[in-house]
């Protein structure tokens, strides 16, 4: 018989075994439990159930997984190492691409990235390779009994700055590090990470693991500069023609808070989502017997808007004490855009979800404080720009419910401050920065940008994406120097 044909037929075998084993779910701190602490949520795999999981992977010859990976790690292979019992091997393989796998197996949203174009997945009958949780698996083995370093190439004698230390800033600055260039990044906050540390919550990313892989970047010699808002106590000109900057990459993100605009919003006790998790991030909240945060708490929070900066606002109230938290969300269940896990955790936490209703304006007590919020109920038109239905008011349908505080979660705009004090570089019609798809290349010579700054707010990989690709053009024109 031809070997091949043998070979073959080994491999489908195989393929059928693996096809049977079924998906493990990672185990969860009970519901009862978790809505009082700010523990992180899932317990991670075992050792075991991380062989188990990885040899669900059938080891495409496409593998559609890589292509679906914003950073393009080697997804089969660092499975296969899994599978084999190389958990550190996992690790380092992960790492040739990614600098921060702790962070991005907890954060990022696989289920529409590598899992959604797994091939197994496209399967009725079994679902993708849970890559999200291999990958922290890995990521967290090493942490525990592992410390691999990061192999950096020789110094190229050039001073490369990152403005904004979030998930874009970081990731381009530890590629360049590799490549063997000085890099400075300039954070505006008094810790770097951008919305790792200060968006989201101790639950679901502990500070413990953020500051664990930020280290890594420390010791790869990154330097790191807080405190320092680019545009006010310098500018972009100044990093590139007197500090000795040979180029210059912007990832400040998209800060500045969208509001309802509507009366009562500058009553206290009304938060924007990014204050509400702000102050919990960095001024401890989630530590409450050793730090008194200055956030109002009470009985009934309710958070207008339905992406995942609202699950986290909303699980962040009740770990702080309120015992009703709601969801008020102007469309209905289907259009909502928070991931699907971090609506099951919130629906099992208590939370509850009210569907088609609208702000009209907010009413507060003689002292300013927030006291309740006037709505009306929606029906759902055509669909808009956004190809989601569009909600238009119900005549009479009006209602006031009484509260203690309110968190707007309806999405960010542009950081104006570096666009705005940087001549020579193009800005859209809402200001972020306008820069080459693949390259983060701007219309002024040296800069570069990616993330939120320029696409609006995104996915933590998506920023880590839009790095990636602007370290690789970076280095190309300082090799080079052709712009």
């Amino acid at each position: 018989m031809d070997k091949n044909a043998n070979k073959s037929r080994h491999d489908s075998l195989e393929t059928k075994e693996r096809l049977k084993i079924k998906k493990h779910e990672m185990q969860c701190q009970p519901p009862e439990e978790r809505r009082h602490n700010f523990k992180e949520v899932p317990y991670g795999y075992s050792p075991e159930e991380a062989v188990e999981e990885a040899k669900r992977c059938i080891q495409c010859k496409r593998p559609y997984c890589i292509e679906g990976c914003p950073v393009n790690i080697d997804i089969p292979a660092f499975i296969k190492l899994i599978e084999e019992g190389d958990f550190l091997g996992a690790a380092k393989k992960i790492k040739e691409t990614n600098s921060l796998p702790a962070i991005c197996g907890r954060v990022c949203p696989q289920e529409d990235q590598c899992e959604k174009v797994c091939t197994i997945g496209k399967r009725k009958d079994t679902p993708s390779v849970a890559i999200g949780n291999l990958e922290r698996f890995a990521a967290d083995y090493e942490s525990k009994y592992g410390d691999i370093h990061i192999e950096t190439n020789k110094g190229k004698g050039k001073k490369i700055a990152v403005v904004g230390g979030g998930p874009a800033g970081l990731t381009v600055a530890g590629d360049l590090c590799k490549m063997g260039y000085s890099v400075s990044i300039f954070e505006a906050l008094h810790e770097i990470g951008g919305v790792l540390m200060y968006g989201i919550p101790e639950f679901r990313l502990p500070k413990e693991i953020l500051l664990r892989e930020l280290k890594v970047l420390e010791d790869m010699g990154v330097e790191i500069f807080t405190n320092e808002v680019i545009g006010k106590t310098m500018t972009i000109d100044e990093l590139l023609n007197e500090r000795g900057y040979s180029a210059v990459f912007i990832g400040t993100g998209a800060g500045t808070p969208r509001f309802l605009n509507i009366p009562g919003e500058e009553l206290n006790g009304v938060y924007s989502a990014n204050e509400f998790l702000t102050r919990v991030n960095l001024m401890r909240a989630y530590n409450k017997s050793e730090y008194d945060t200055p956030i109002k708490c009470g009985k009934t929070l309710v958070v207008f808007g339905a992406g995942n900066t609202a699950m986290d606002a909303v699980r962040t109230g009740l770990r702080l004490g309120y015992d009703d938290a709601r969801i008020f969300y102007r469309r209905s269940r289907k259009e909502m855009t928070a991931r699907l896990e971090e609506v099951h955790h919130a629906e099992e936490e208590g939370v509850k979800f009210e569907f088609l209703i609208n702000p009209i304006r907010f009413i507060g007590d003689e002292n300013h404080n927030v006291t309740a919020v006037e709505c009306e109920r929606m029906e759902l038109g055509e669909p808009d720009e956004s190809g989601r239905r569009r909600p238009i008011p119900i005549k009479g349908s009006e209602f006031i419910t009484p509260i203690d505080a309110a968190v707007i979660a309806i999405g960010t705009n542009v950081n104006p401050i570096v666009p705005t004090s940087t001549p020579g570089m193009n800005l859209n019609k809402w200001g972020y920065i306008i820069a080459d798809e693949n390259t983060g290349k701007t219309t002024k010579k040296g800069v570069f940008a990616g993330g939120d700054i320029v696409t609006g707010a995104a996915t933590v990989i998506l920023a880590m994406g839009a790095g990636k690709k602007a370290a690789v053009a970076i280095d190309k024109y300082l090799e080079t120097g052709i712009w």
